[in-house]
């Protein structure tokens, strides 16, 4: 096996290693962000970060509908209506209606999803600047061949 492979090798290993490391770290965050609405109000839910990340789609962009959800986050509109479905039920957000339109239905967050859209945009502000940084560690053509590999990444994931 040549030098080149091997390369190749280690950087899928760490690439899967980053994928786990990412999904145990949204999971931890997702237990915080519940932990701090806990105490600013009394809630058991057992939302997951797609969940929260529906909260704050709707909380930048209310009133808005499922159509317009699932094209913004690059979910299916049948996943997308599962989603508001049990986040209407569990009260996070509730549908309205136009006057101009009384056949859509739009989302608007309720006042317990207003705290956690606060809430979860405190937390995203502080983890970007974390992002910030930690990218310091970085010369100007690092960063660009970052940005360059976390495009690619994004269009080969499409």
């Amino acid at each position: 096996m040549n030098t080149n492979q091997m390369v190749k090798i280690a950087i899928h290993d760490n690439f899967i290693r980053f994928l786990e490391q990412k999904e145990q770290y949204e999971n931890r965050e997702t237990v915080v962000i519940l932990e701090e609405l806990r105490k600013i109000i009394e809630v058991e839910s057992t939302l997951n970060m797609t969940d929260l990340h529906t909260i704050a789609c709707i909380g930048e962009q209310e009133p808005i509908n499922v159509t317009s959800i699932a094209e913004k986050m690059n979910l299916s509109k049948g996943n997308t209506s599962k989603i508001t479905n049990k986040l209407l039920n569990a009260g996070w957000v509730r549908k309205t209606q136009l006057n101009d339109n009384k056949k859509e239905v739009y989302f608007r967050l309720t006042t317990a999803g207003k705290k956690l859209f606060a809430l979860h945009d405190e937390l995203h502000h502080k983890e970007q600047q974390r992002m910030y940084e930690f990218l310091n560690k970085y010369s100007e053509s690092e960063l660009d061949f970052i940005k360059r590999l976390f495009g690619d990444l994004s269009d080969f994931y499409r």
